[in-house]
């Protein structure tokens, strides 16, 4: 096989790799907050483009921005949960104004963001990523039932594809090694929606009905408006792909043996701040490094960028195709669910995997973890209790993963920063 004919291939690998993980995000997001179908074929599509924009951003390297590594960027998980929460107390409008504001914070602070690493260790980022994916988790269920007011909902049909589609995926996952296992999910998404086709439960009209081809359009949903809670609320999940992708840069730097500077990290993470004010521009999502790419690399043992300018190349070309972002709106509810709880569960137990390494370290830390999650829950399951505070302080309490998160940036300071005085 030729080099041209091999990094093709290739690049299809990553694109598989990470497709999964691209679309399920506006799938999942676009689902929660009611847009139409034809609005979900086109969040589908311009996510797919602008994940590709993104990864070419980051590889390419200039004197402003791109880190120079063979790394595809792809919607951030941590993002989901926040934007469900801002679609709905907000409006979409205001899920994009955030946006769009978390990346320009991002680009004015990725000078000197190697100095605000400080105030997130693995205590703080790890809890508020077992926030976020705790706080998902509803949304899978109500999926698995077959959707929030479905007439159908908890029938023995979606109830049996729901666990069915789980049950594929694990297998999938316990029996599999290399790439198969590094898609399971796509594949189980996959076999679910073709046992949900004999059952009648798929619809393929969306398919017929869209384009070939179509142009991108800046604000598809309307002008983006600004709300001080989304905006917070976004700054801190940007911030914490930050730290997510400080760590995918180090292992790439180690795999390829280069080292990381100071330089290269600034670059990096303004190129990440640039993908996300396009996200917001385009009405597409938060971007950050996707790990699985990672791996893929390491099973493949090709870890040139030519590959990933070829992947970003083909993404950037898929999201033009609505033909093929339309096959993604026709999974039925109750599949996407089965999938839900393993991809949900799979934060959850990144963040368990975070506060492990550090849980252990001083009892100060399990107290930071308790009351961070207790805090970060609690007002996820009753909003209402801060009602009746003054407006400027629900800000911070309306939403559970803004409160959690403070709680767990505070009392890091309050435990671990600030000296202790030694009592004589």
């Amino acid at each position: 096989m030729n080099s041209a004919l091999k990094n093709t291939a290739l690049g299809i690998q990553h694109v598989l790799a990470m497709y999964a993980g691209a679309v399920i995000v506006p799938l999942i997001v676009g689902g929660a907050i009611g847009l139409t179908t034809e609005q979900l074929t086109y969040l589908v599509a311009i996510d797919i483009l602008m994940c590709g924009v993104a990864t070419i951003l980051q590889v390419m390297s200039n004197r402003f921005f791109g880190i120079g590594l063979p790394v595809v960027l792809g919607c951030t998980f941590t993002a989901v949960g926040p934007m469900i929460a801002i679609g709905g107390d907000y409006g979409v409008s205001a899920i994009y104004g955030a946006i769009i504001v978390s990346g320009v914070v991002v680009i004015l602070i990725s000078g000197f963001f190697g100095k605000l690493v400080k105030f997130f260790p693995p205590v703080v980022t790890g809890s508020v990523v077992t926030i976020i994916g705790i706080t998902l988790i509803p949304v899978a269920i109500n999926n698995m039932g077959g959707g929030q007011g479905a007439e159908d909902f908890g029938s023995v049909s979606n109830i049996l594809l729901a666990f069915g589609t789980l049950l594929f995926i694990v297998l999938l996952y316990r029996f599999s090694t290399g790439f198969i296992k590094a898609i399971s999910i796509l594949i189980g998404i996959v076999g679910g929606t073709i046992v949900a086709t004999f059952m009648g439960k798929v619809d393929f009209s969306p398919v017929r009905d869209s384009d070939f081809f179509h142009m991108i359009q800046p604000f598809y949903f309307g002008t983006p408006t600004f709300e001080a809670s989304p905006i917070i609320t976004m700054t801190l999940v940007a911030i914490v792909s930050l730290v997510e992708s400080t760590g995918v840069y180090f292992a790439l730097g180690d795999m390829l043996g280069k080292k990381i500077e100071k330089e290269d990290l600034t670059k990096g993470y303004r190129a990440e701040g640039i993908a996300v004010v396009l996200g917001g521009v385009f009405n597409s999502f938060p971007y950050t490094t996707f790990s699985q790419n990672v791996g893929l690399m390491q099973i493949s043992g090709v870890k040139t960028k030519t590959v990933i300018y070829i992947t970003g190349a083909m993404l950037i070309v898929l999201g033009f195709i609505p033909k093929i972002a339309s096959l993604t709106t026709i999974i039925p509810e109750s599949v996407l669910g089965g999938a839900m709880i393993a991809m949900f569960g799979m934060i959850v137990a990144q963040g368990i995997k975070m506060l492990s390494k550090v849980v252990s370290d001083t009892e100060d830390n399990s107290m930071i973890i308790a009351c961070s999650i207790g805090i970060g829950l609690g007002v996820t399951v009753v909003p209402e209790l801060f009602d009746s505070l003054p407006t400027s302080m629900k800000i911070l309490t309306s939403n559970g993963i803004v409160a959690g998160s403070v709680t767990a940036i505070v009392l890091n300071i309050v435990f671990n920063m600030i000296p202790r005085r030694k009592i004589s």
